[in-house]
């Protein structure tokens, strides 16, 4: 179903189901041979979530290389590129707490697990941003799972959409003091000026000493957007033989938008970036060759550390 003004989801389905997808991503290469990453929390609450396709995934019962290959990425591409991009948010907000920071913003948290697993400095508090029943489960899950944060976590049950801003003031966050936000997975499901939008109320909201973490969609001005989203629907379709229906054609804004990096230094930040390859590498995981068709790969999306 192709995205609205004002549509909604939980975690099987829609933008939802995609944050189910890279967390159990996050499971396997979390049990992987040489994990750059620990993610205790991913594989149950994918079980949690209870699509049957993911809950294969992550027990091991049906095999990641099947999927995907001549489609995109391949499973062993996206769990090695969701592993070095969790790396990179994990170090942006080590790198904020030891610089002082303590108000971290995860906006569009879907399952993401740092407020549990992270070591945070004494007096951090984390605020979880994402749709009220996407809030609701995660919390629900990990309370019954016998989890509990490793600081003050409170959950802001707003969607971007709305006043969200009000929302975590209300909340207890204070923009007179230094702020460390994450937009992890984000931007491709905005529309360009709602990216926009939500850049500049980010920055309204950020004292000086403020970071931020991005991960920047590339801009596709001059790509056939027809022959994009087809071959987004083949994939879709070889997913679907494969148990996990949805149609990532309809999820993500193509076309022109704002890159992050320069968007950002236009608006009072310090800036630098880097290519998911240049992660992957890093991290001595294999690159992402480029697309034959010369479409945007995995491996020319840009990771942006911004110092306000």
């Amino acid at each position: 179903m192709a995205r609205t003004d004002n549509d909604t989801w939980d975690l099987a389905s829609s933008v939802g189901a995609t944050a189910t997808l890279v967390a159990a991503a996050r499971a396997l290469a979390t049990n992987s041979e040489d994990p750059i990453i620990d993610d205790p929390f991913a594989a149950p609450l994918v079980r949690a979530v209870g699509v049957e396709f993911f809950t294969k995934l992550v027990d091991g019962a049906t095999d990641p290389a099947q999927f995907g290959a001549g489609y995109g990425p391949t499973m062993s591409q996206l769990t090695n590129g969701m592993a070095a991009r969790t790396r990179f948010f994990d170090d942006f907000f080590r790198d904020a707490g030891k610089a002082g920071i303590r108000q971290a913003v995860i906006l569009a948290a879907g399952l993401d697990s740092r407020a549990y697993r992270l070591v945070w400095p004494a007096g951090t508090v984390v605020y979880e941003i994402d749709q009220p029943d996407v809030i609701e489960f995660k919390s629900k899950t990990l309370s019954d799972l016998g989890a509990a944060p490793t600081t003050e976590r409170r959950t802001v049950a707003i969607d971007l959409r709305d006043d969200w801003p009000a929302a975590l003031r209300a909340a207890g966050l204070d923009p007179t003091k230094p702020t460390a936000w994450i937009a992890e997975g984000l931007f491709g499901y905005l529309p360009p000026e709602a990216q926009d939008r939500l850049l500049d109320q980010i920055s309204e909201l950020s004292a000086p000493g403020s970071r931020m973490g991005a991960e920047g969609v590339p801009a596709t001005p001059d790509l056939d957007e027809d022959a994009v989203r087809e071959r987004m629907k083949a994939a879709s379709e070889h997913w679907r033989d494969q148990g996990f229906e949805l149609d990532f054609s309809d999820l993500v804004y193509l076309g022109d938008r704002a890159d992050v990096d320069t968007y950002l230094q236009g608006h009072g930040w310090q800036t630098t970036a880097v290519t998911s390859n240049e992660l992957l590498v890093r991290n001595g995981l294999p690159a992402v060759a480029a697309d034959p068709n010369g479409q945007p790969s995995m491996g020319e999306v840009n990771y942006v550390t911004a110092l306000r």
